[in-house]
């Protein structure tokens, strides 16, 4: 897997010299240059190739993030990889730039002389000198004073190519966060992205809806109660015959009472103790379920009776019974109305989530019934009508707002990237984004949310201009250079081998220098 691509983030002042000079630091990385959203910069082509030289002078793999067309053609032209959001720079494979300087010898000319054919002609025009003793001797002494040379050079060579060295060295690191506030709009064009402002467009996704529900009826209609019956035996006080006459009254003792009538003409027996039974029905103030009284409750006689007989109700009264009908009221219609329109928007949730794109969210508090017509309502029944439950047939148009979080990222990367100072970097890897709370929701759709990125960075470090200002330097200089001049991590020192070490100095080749970058951000 390739290594992720270093991003720099540029800026409206920004130039040709502050670009180039921005990716000296990066060294044989690639590299993604991420132009501003609001304006354009390096316009020209002439910029663009000042920018492919310095990357090729400094091994590095370049690519541009912009939506300028002007950019992307003349980025086409110069054979330069253009995308036009950062996640898309990650995913896609890059170009490589055009890096050759001279033709290939393949392309010379067919008919080109050779060498060899030139010599006569060159020989001619210089004409043939003649050999003598003392240009033979200044020969002699030309060729032992270039085997001198040669060796010179060979020994110098040596002392170049022989010696070798390791530094280690680990940068200082830290953590960064941004928050942004980012609004999101339908009524914005798809192409419009304010990362100044934190806007961002937002896409409306609905779906017609139609959703059935029953509640019961919460009107009550009284209605005329069934008074209880049941049968009283009258018991003789005393020796004479006793006659109870339909109608008379009896009743309970205990709390309220409840009187009930005789419905029929009854006799009881001469003599103490007697008995006779008579049917009995509660009165019109007693009648509903009150009227229905356990055995032993009767106990009591109204009028000049209760000192000839006394009453009691051996079995218990039954069948009062309070009579009331339900019926629909204007609150059924209004509840029933809300419970639908929470159903509809519950399905229409999970019927419009999977029409989200990839890379994009549905926000659930932005679900709401746009559209909703009296004439697409039917109840069962009308308000007044007798009925123990109201059923509703209702259809709507549910929308719902969608964001693309890569849009809500690029302008949390945005503020993100105005933290790093000049001459850190971000490292891809430990970028992470967190969606945070919606703030604002408006009837439209637009929605206010918070989004919040953290990442690490860490102090970049230029290895070809280091290697350099090492070269030929003995350790002791070179720790204390490294130790004033590099931002290194908190607790950690520069470790420096060299190679032979009687040598008691480092390479004067730079190249020989090997510079080993520890940490989150090393190459």
């Amino acid at each position: 897997m390739s290594e992720s691509p270093e991003f720099i983030q540029l800026y409206a002042d920004d130039d040709v010299i502050t670009v180039c000079d921005r990716m000296r630091f990066l060294r044989g990385k690639r590299v993604a240059l991420v132009w501003p959203e609001r304006n354009s910069i390096l316009q020209r082509k002439l910029d663009l190739v000042l920018v492919q030289r310095e990357a090729t002078r400094n091994n590095v793999r370049l690519a541009l993030v912009t939506h300028d067309e002007e950019v992307a053609d003349n980025a086409r032209d110069l054979n330069i990889s253009a995308f036009e959001t950062v996640s898309s720079s990650r995913r896609k494979r890059w170009k490589r730039g055009r890096s050759r300087v001279f033709i290939n010898r393949s392309k010379r000319p067919i008919n080109a002389p050779l060498p060899d054919d030139l010599a006569p002609y060159a020989s001619r025009m210089r004409g043939e000198e003649p050999t003598t003793p003392r240009r033979r001797a200044f020969r002699i002494v030309s060729r032992i004073i270039f085997a001198a040379g040669l060796a010179a050079v060979l020994g110098f060579v040596l002392y170049l190519l022989v010696p070798s060295a390791q530094v280690r060295i680990t940068p200082a690191s830290r953590v960064v966060q941004a928050q942004a506030a980012i609004s999101a709009d339908p009524t914005l064009s798809l192409a419009l992205v304010n990362v100044e402002n934190g806007q961002i467009p937002a896409i409306t996704y609905r779906a017609e809806i139609e959703e059935r529900g029953t509640i019961p009826s919460s009107g009550v209609q009284p209605l005329s109660s069934i008074p209880a019956i049941g049968t009283t035996t009258f018991i003789n006080r005393g020796n004479s015959r006793v006659e109870v006459p339909q109608g008379s009254l009896v009743s309970t003792s205990a709390g309220t009472p409840i009187i009930f009538r005789t419905t029929a003409d009854v006799i009881v027996p001469a003599g103490a103790g007697q008995q006779a039974e008579a049917p009995i029905e509660a009165v019109p103030e007693s009648t509903g379920d009150v009227g229905n009284v356990g055995i032993g409750l009767i106990n009591s006689i109204v009028g000049p009776l209760a000192e000839q007989v006394d009453v009691r109700n051996f079995t218990p009264t039954f069948g009062g019974e309070n009579r009331i009908v339900r019926m629909v009221t204007e609150d059924d219609r209004e509840a029933l109305i809300s419970v639908l329109r929470q159903q509809m928007q519950d399905r229409a949730f999970r019927e419009l989530a999977p029409l989200a794109a990839d890379g994009q969210f549905i926000i659930p508090e932005t679900i709401r019934i746009v559209e909703e017509r009296n004439d697409w309502m039917t109840f069962s029944h009308e308000v007044g009508d007798f009925t123990d439950n109201l059923t509703l047939t209702m259809r709507a148009v549910v929308a719902v707002t969608a964001i693309d979080e890569e849009l809500a990222q690029q302008i949390t990367y945005a503020r993100l990237g105005s933290q790093v100072p000049r001459g850190w970097a971000i490292d891809p890897d430990s970028l992470n984004f967190q969606r945070g709370a919606v703030t604002a929701i408006d009837n439209t759709g637009s929605v206010i949310f918070e989004m919040s990125a953290l990442a690490d960075i860490q102090a970049q470090i230029d290895t070809a201009a280091l290697q350099n200002s090492l070269s030929g330097k003995a350790p002791a200089d070179a720790f204390a250079y490294l130790a004033t001049t590099i931002d290194l991590a908190d607790g950690t020192q520069p470790e420096i081998t060299v190679n032979p070490e009687w040598i008691g100095r480092l390479p004067a080749l730079p190249l020989r220098i090997a510079i080993e970058i520890e940490g989150a951000n090393a190459p």
